[in-house]
């Protein structure tokens, strides 16, 4: 008897096997009992025969409730009637801990379905369905392809602070903290810092140590939104390159997202197919080059398409969902105004009036999935920007030292996780993306 786990049930195909895990549906037919089976693995349905199991051991399986935690002795066969293609034909099953029978997510007696509230506040449950199963196993394989490409072209993680002095990505979007009860004499408080918008700045300093770095973790916008693609607390990848130009910035960010792509559609076939997600645009993304347009084109394709954008203007969430439903891979919008980007971007050598930056968005209506651009270097016009935006000087202190001494030419971007699963699974909402979503009207459970 070998213990297995539902992943590779294959392998175990003619052996006596165990399963341990959680009972997710049951039906009955005579003397069958059918039960589905998951154990974190994979799925599996286990056939009980009452003359297999005895009398009295049926009439105890036949009791088991939902999300039960069970025990399961048996021999794996193939059944292409079956689900997932095998079966166990049950000769045992020990109950671990048998649940109620007012498990919250059950399927309604008539027939509807259970509204979006009710689940996110029954989130510790909605995670056990199968659906969000496979959403999380991609979001699992996203985040090791991240590491996985990055490290292959020499990019050293590096962790960034949570708690920061100063805004990165614009003064009114920070969550603020007393930090701490005050130490200074005459003080009455601690100092006010915020939750991290963004690890780039401190990855700005590590490249002068390391070349190439990268952090991940998670950041948080105080965006009062309801949109399908905001959270309050989300994950970002964010890389950054000493001697890389726009170019070479633009260039590893094609280079990732097909890295991850082609890792997803080896590594989470069975997860893309319970999603019923259909793969023809993932696929074609390997074999084209992304497009590249400057901020005035996509203008002029979204005013003929109906929008009312302004050549000035930044790309709303509206514009980005029509542009991209032009597009079949993604495409890379490139040199936007500077009144509309932040303060760190360098400006374009043939028009001081824009910067070279690029937002890549996802095709299918998905939009901005990857933000970048080529950092200011020089130290005088760094600090006019910073003027010009009335940041607090002494907050970038720091930061301006970094152009004092040894600045080099050098670009990053930022990958928005939750945004990159959400288009990559081809899902409605953001808020499945995540274990436990924060958004503007929700933190819990």
């Amino acid at each position: 008897m070998k213990e297995i786990t539902l992943d590779d049930m294959r392998v175990h195909v003619g052996q006596e096997v165990l399963v341990r895990g959680w009972l997710s549906n049951k039906r009955s037919s005579g003397a069958i009992i059918f039960l589905q089976i998951r154990d974190g693995f994979g799925f599996i349905q286990a056939v009980c025969s009452k003359s297999e199991v005895g009398k009295d051991a049926f009439e105890e399986i036949g009791r088991l409730t939902l999300e039960s935690s069970i025990k399961v002795w048996g021999k794996l066969i193939e059944e292409k009637r079956s689900p997932e293609g095998y079966e166990i034909e049950v000769t045992k099953l020990d109950v671990l801990c048998l649940s109620p029978e007012d498990y919250p997510i059950q399927k309604k007696r008539d027939g509807s379905s259970h509204s979006i509230s009710f689940l996110m506040d029954n989130r510790h449950f909605h995670l056990r369905e199968k659906r969000q199963w496979a959403i999380q196993r991609v979001r699992n394989t996203i985040i090791n392809s991240m590491y996985e490409c990055l490290n292959k072209e020499k990019f050293i993680k590096i962790d960034s602070p949570i708690f920061t002095p100063n805004a990165c990505e614009g003064t009114t979007t920070l969550f603020e903290v007393d930090y701490l009860p005050a130490w200074e004499e005459g003080a009455k408080t601690g100092p006010k810092v915020y939750l991290s918008q963004s690890g780039q700045l401190y990855l700005e300093a590590a490249i002068m140590s390391l070349g190439r770095v990268f952090d991940f973790g998670p950041v948080f916008r105080a965006e009062k939104s309801k949109t399908r693609r905001h959270l309050t607390e989300f994950w970002m990848m964010d890389a950054e390159a000493a001697f890389y130009d726009h170019r070479d910035n633009i260039k590893l960010q094609e280079k990732l997202t097909k890295f991850i792509i082609k890792n997803v559609l080896e590594k989470n076939k069975s997860e893309l197919k319970i999603l019923a997600r259909d793969t023809t645009i993932l696929k074609n993304c390997l074999s084209k080059s992304f497009e590249i347009i400057t901020h005035k084109d996509a203008v002029k394709i979204l005013q003929k398409l109906g929008s009312d954008i302004t050549e000035r203007e930044d790309l709303g969430a509206d514009d980005e969902t029509i542009l991209t439903k032009q597009y079949n891979t993604p495409i890379f919008v490139e040199k936007y105004p500077k009144e509309v980007k932040a303060f760190y971007m360098k400006e374009d050598p043939k028009d001081s009036s824009r910067l070279l930056c690029s937002d890549m968005l996802a095709p299918e209506g998905y939009g901005e999935v990857i933000g970048g651009s080529q950092r200011e270097d020089d130290y005088d016009k760094l600090i006019q920007r910073i003027n010009d935006e009335k940041l607090n000087m002494d907050d970038f202190k720091w930061y301006l030292d970094l152009r004092k001494y040894g600045s080099v030419p050098h670009s990053g971007f930022g990958v928005g996780l939750e945004r990159y699963i959400a288009w990559i699974c081809g899902l409605k909402h953001i808020r499945e993306t995540i274990p436990f979503p924060r958004l503007i009207n929700r933190i819990k459970p």
